[in-house]
This record gives structure tokens, sequence and C-alpha cells, in this order.
């Protein structure tokens, strides 16, 4: 019985410290709202599924990779070659680059591929003299196809890298 009754005592001795220790933290609703800063100012962002250059911008054109590869061909390299003139012509445009994949693979797959993609389009846009502040990169692996379809030549139009101007 003795062993009981100091049991109880260092359970409600406990609570006790508990309550004390919670109740100098301030609850949501009793905070001021004018604590919480400045509003943040929330402006839609459009996208468009056909990617931003997509031959919108002349000058600037996607480059494309063979399956499950982030090594640009002589093809690629060509285009990136006139997207490096036409940024070198055009000094204040910085640009997202985009890596983008086919529908097969897994999602996180896709999203490391497309991230290669994109650092080695980047890469390549500094080798040719684009300053690397100008360029940022961004992976959506398979979430944004140009072409929803599962054929070869949408699976070969999606496994790209787009550009973005920024400003």
């Amino acid at each position: 019985m003795k062993n009981r009754f100091r049991l109880s005592g260092i359970v409600l001795g406990l609570v006790v410290a508990l309550s004390f220790g919670c109740s100098s933290k301030k609850k949501v609703e009793d905070q001021n709202l004018s604590d919480a800063g400045p509003a943040v100012e929330s402006t839609p962002i459009g996208f468009d599924s056909l990617g931003s250059d997509s031959g919108k911008i002349q000058g600037l054109n996607s480059v494309y990779f063979e399956y499950d590869k982030s090594t640009l061909t002589s093809s690629s390299a060509s285009v990136l070659n006139e997207n490096a003139t036409w940024l070198k012509a055009n000094p204040s445009v910085t640009l997202q680059v985009e890596g983008h994949c086919d529908a097969r693979g897994s999602v996180e797959y896709n999203l490391a591929l497309g991230e290669r993609r994109a650092k080695s389009v980047k890469a390549f846009l500094v080798k040719s003299g684009v300053a690397e502040s100008r360029l940022s990169i961004v992976s959506y692996g398979k979430e944004r196809p140009l072409i929803d379809a599962e054929t070869e030549e949408a699976y070969s139009k999606n496994r790209r890298a787009n550009f973005v101007p920024l400003k």
C-alpha cells in the first residue's frame, strides 16, 4: 500500500511539472498575427507543356538524348553551340536548364537522370563561354512529358533538355 501511494505521488509530481513546463509556450491562437511578419504574395506559375523554348525563341532550342544516357551527341553539341551563341548575344538573359526523361523507369531514377542531363548541358554551355551564374538547373524526370504516349517517337521527344529564360 505504501508503494502505491509513493508511485501515485511520483506520477502526480511529473504531471504537475510537465504542466508548468508547457504553460509558458504561446498557443497559436494566442499569438498576435502581426508577429508573423509581412504576408508573402503568391503568384501563380504558368507552365507550357511544350517547354519554354520549343522553337518559340529564335536561336534557343531543346537538345535530345539517347535512351538512358546523359551524354551529349554530336547533334546536341551543334544545337548547344547555337544556344551558346544566342546567350552570348543576349548577356542579360539567365536560363534555367530543365532535364526531362521518357516514361520508362522509376520516378527517382528519372529525376536523377534528368539532373545529369541538365548538368551536362550546363557544363557544355559554361565551357563554351557562358557565365555559370547565368545558368541554373532543374530535373522534372518523367513528370512533364512533351508527348504523353508510350511510343518510341514519344519517348525520343521526351528525353530532352529545355531552356526557360528567367530574365
